[in-house]
């Protein structure tokens, strides 16, 4: 099932919307390129994550979850924002998993 704003409501949906939509950009295959993760951090708190998708030919993709605003902001291959989605249930930080770098 292809997540969508409105249905995600845990972390590993977020990640899932995030990684279909990285790919979709691109026109890549999702199940070929993985996704990183990075814990963002401000003033000691986790704020948010950091999401990299590294396609071929080096391209890169990428998605800040801002988890206060409750909004996923993604980046193309030159850095340029084409996207913003604010999330209609808000995800709390404590749900991230260890799976985090």
């Amino acid at each position: 099932m292809i997540s969508t704003p409105e249905n995600i409501h845990s972390i590993d949906a977020l990640r899932t919307f995030i990684h279909t939509t990285l790919c979709e950009k691109e026109n890549l295959l999702a199940d070929q390129f993985g996704m990183s993760e990075i814990m963002l951090i401000k003033r000691g708190r986790e704020c948010g994550m950091q999401f990299l998708l590294q396609g071929p030919r080096s391209v890169r993709l990428g998605a800040i979850w801002a988890a206060e605003q409750n909004i996923v902001y993604f980046y193309d291959a030159q850095g340029e924002r084409y996207k913003k989605v604010r999330l209609s249930r808000h995800i709390q930080m404590n749900e991230i998993d260890s799976r985090v770098a």
